[in-house]
């Protein structure tokens, strides 16, 4: 379809119209809270992560990872897949960890009390600070380090919510917002560019939290891996980001962290939940098919 002929007047007042939302009416409404009691499901790890393999919810399964990979034992997690497509995000119990309904949520029970963390930002600095890993130390740096982390956080919603819904998801393909959200993508994969034409990672020469935020999204989305719109961006012209994705991509810790929770894909790729570092060589979703 083409662009419509704009003749849409907004209303005084805005009502939600549930049939208007596309393929993701299901999910999508103006309220918040829970629709129905479900408790989540709890693990033998210290670290319980309800979450789905989305960008958002890769940040967190490398991170921990990485910190598994660096021998931070107390990293250990259960990763519990949250269905999103199925509402599962509006159970009272997942609620109770993020009230926000979106995923991923932490819950970290090593204490004497369970601590919730929500916002996969926060999650990366929570864990970053509770290990002392990934973030750097020198003032300077870390400060960089937070600015390309939150620099993500704000940019992010202009990749997926913006572009991402308007270039793949909506069922009107509308040129302006097309555009207008191209236009900005472009322009972020352009800061990125510069930046890792002179320095190996985000931060600088070492591979922090910041590294682990943005590759899911821009990385991916150099890679091909996001909305299928590898081409008609020319991620290819972005050399710089493109080889900071496939250096990122080689670590051992960040292939198996976008494994976990994934529904896509092929199915050796896709461990939908994780509860044991085994879990990667005898509970991918090819190998549980085989046991069938």
């Amino acid at each position: 379809m083409s662009d419509p002929t704009g003749d849409y007047v907004p209303p005084k007042v805005w009502t939600w119209n549930k049939a208007s939302g596309g393929r993701f009416a299901n999910i999508n409404r103006p309220v918040s809270g829970p629709t129905h009691d479900k408790e989540l499901p709890v693990g033998r790890h210290p670290l319980q992560l309800y979450s789905l393999g989305t960008p958002n919810g890769v940040k967190v399964t490398v991170m921990l990872e990485e910190l598994l990979a660096l021998g931070h034992g107390g990293a250990e997690y259960d990763a519990w897949l949250i269905r999103i497509g199925e509402g599962d995000q509006f159970g009272s119990g997942f609620v109770d960890v993020n009230p926000n309904s979106k995923i991923p949520a932490l819950l970290d029970r090593s204490g004497p009390k369970p601590i919730r963390v929500f916002e996969s930002g926060a999650i990366l600095l929570y864990l970053a600070e509770k290990f002392g890993a990934l973030l750097p130390k020198d003032p300077a740096t870390r400060a960089e380090c937070l600015s390309w982390l939150f620099w993500q956080m704000g940019s992010a919603p202009y990749l997926g919510g913006g572009f991402g819904h308007f270039y793949a998801y909506a069922p009107t393909k509308i040129e302006y917002a097309i555009d207008r959200f191209t236009m900005e993508v472009k322009r972020q994969l352009d800061v990125l560019d510069k930046r890792l034409a002179d320095n190996e990672y985000l931060a600088g020469s070492d591979y922090t939290i910041a590294d682990i935020a943005v590759w899911p999204w821009y990385g991916g989305l150099a890679k091909g891996w996001l909305y299928g719109a590898a081409e008609f961006l020319s991620v290819q012209d972005y050399k710089h980001v493109q080889r900071w994705a496939d250096t990122i991509g080689a670590r051992p810790a960040a292939r198996r962290g976008r494994m976990v929770n994934r529904e896509s894909g092929d199915l050796s790729s896709q461990l939908h939940e994780r509860h044991d570092a085994s879990d990667f060589d005898t509970r991918t979703q090819d190998k549980l098919a085989h046991q069938d």
